[in-house]
């Protein structure tokens, strides 16, 4: 599949320009990700958008983010949850990342404490 780095270089700069918005640790927003190198996560659609979780708030600019698949998975790198519609959501551990909070576009809800506190239970015990 080709990637097409260019169109996401043109809407690169128009999330550069963005004012931040307010966030929250739990919240689920849909992230300009991008287009990405290899098996990193990329966004989708005309702007590039993937939902992810805010796992960690730094300050007003920064946080770090999971992003979220619909597509069923299992195993240690993936935390599956019900999310407020009651569809299933699966959070990417392996692909937590640092997020400016201009990438973000818009929230679409929140996780609940319990699933929360489980995440980072899971991702917990990734580490060394």
């Amino acid at each position: 599949m080709q990637k097409d780095f260019g169109a996401w270089n043109g809407k690169k700069s128009q999330v550069d320009e963005k004012v931040r918005p307010f966030f929250r640790e739990r919240e689920i927003w849909f992230i300009a990700l991008g287009v990405n190198v290899g098996v990193e996560q990329d966004g989708r659609g005309v702007d590039f958008l993937r939902p992810a979780v805010v796992f960690r708030k730094f300050n007003s600019e920064s946080f770090w983010a999971i992003p979220l698949t619909r597509a069923k998975k299992s195993g240690a790198f993936y935390f599956s949850f019900s999310f407020e519609s009651g569809s299933m959501s699966a959070a990417n551990l392996s692909q937590l990342r640092l997020v400016d909070s201009r990438r973000l576009a818009y929230s679409v809800g929140e996780m609940s404490e319990e699933d929360f506190s489980a995440l980072k239970e899971r991702l917990k015990a990734l580490l060394p």
